[in-house]
C-alpha cells in the first residue's frame, strides 16, 4: 500500500540539457560562494560588491541573502539550532541548484556552526564551494550594530545571538579569509575584488 507522502514514490527527472550545456551558454562555470561571519562583519556588503563586480564582466550571479530568505522560504523558522540547521540546510540546497544553474550563487549568512556549513559544502564538489570567512573581530561589528541587534542581545531582550550568548565556529580550512589589515577594514571593492580573482584563477569566470 502506497501514500502521496511516501518519498520512495518519487524518481529523478532526467533532462537532455545538462549543466554542463548551461555552462556553455553562459560562458562561466557555476559555484556557490559561502560567505559566513558573525552579524555586522560586512557578509552582505561583500556579496552585493561582488555581484556588481561580476556583473561588469558580464557574469550571471545571485545572491542568497539569510535576512531576505527568513522572508520567504525560511519564514517559518526560529533561531534554535535545529532551526538555525534548517535554515542553512534549506539555503544550501537552493545554492545548489543555482551552481547547477551554471550561475555563480553568493550565499551570505551567518552560519555559524562548522557541521552545517561542512554539510552544505558536501551538497557540491569541493572545488564548486568555495567558502568566505569574514574574519572581522567582534568588537567591529558591536560597534557597528547595523541593526541595532547587538544593543538588543546586551539587554537581553534578544535571546542565543551569536557572539553574546551563541557560539561563532570559525572555518578551519577556508578557501578565502578576508580581515583587517593593519587594524582598518578592506573597502568593499577590494574584497570582492580578491573573490572575483580567486574565481578568475579558478577558471569559474569562463567556460572549460
Amino acid at each position: 500500500m502506497s501514500t502521496l507522502s511516501n518519498s520512495t514514490n518519487i524518481f529523478w527527472q532526467e533532462c537532455p540539457i545538462g549543466k554542463l550545456d548551461r555552462q556553455k551558454l553562459l560562458n562561466q562555470r557555476g559555484c556557490v560562494v559561502w560567505i559566513t561571519g558573525l552579524s555586522g562583519s560586512g557578509k552582505s556588503t561583500l556579496a552585493c560588491s561582488i555581484s556588481r563586480e561580476l556583473h561588469s564582466r558580464e557574469k550571471l550571479s545571485y545572491i542568497l541573502d539569510g535576512d531576505n530568505l527568513r522572508h520567504g522560504l525560511n519564514k517559518d523558522l526560529g533561531f534554535k539550532p535545529e532551526d538555525r540547521t534548517e535554515n542553512i540546510r534549506r539555503t544550501g540546497e537552493v545554492a545548489k541548484l543555482f551552481a547547477d544553474a551554471g550561475l555563480i550563487c553568493a550565499a551570505s549568512l551567518i552560519s555559524p556552526y562548522i557541521r552545517d556549513r561542512d554539510a552544505c559544502r558536501a551538497m557540491l564538489p569541493d572545488k564548486n564551494f568555495i567558502e568566505v570567512f569574514m574574519n572581522m573581530p567582534l568588537d567591529l561589528c558591536e560597534a557597528r550594530d547595523p541593526k541595532g541587534l547587538y544593543k538588543l542581545a546586551r539587554a537581553g531582550k534578544i535571546k542565543g545571538f551569536t557572539g553574546i550568548d551563541d557560539p561563532y565556529e570559525p572555518p578551519i580550512n577556508c578557501e578565502i579569509e578576508i580581515q583587517q589589515i593593519n587594524g582598518v577594514c578592506p573597502a568593499p571593492t577590494t574584497m570582492a575584488g580578491q573573490v572575483v580573482s580567486y574565481l578568475e584563477e579558478k577558471g569559474f569566470l569562463e567556460y572549460q
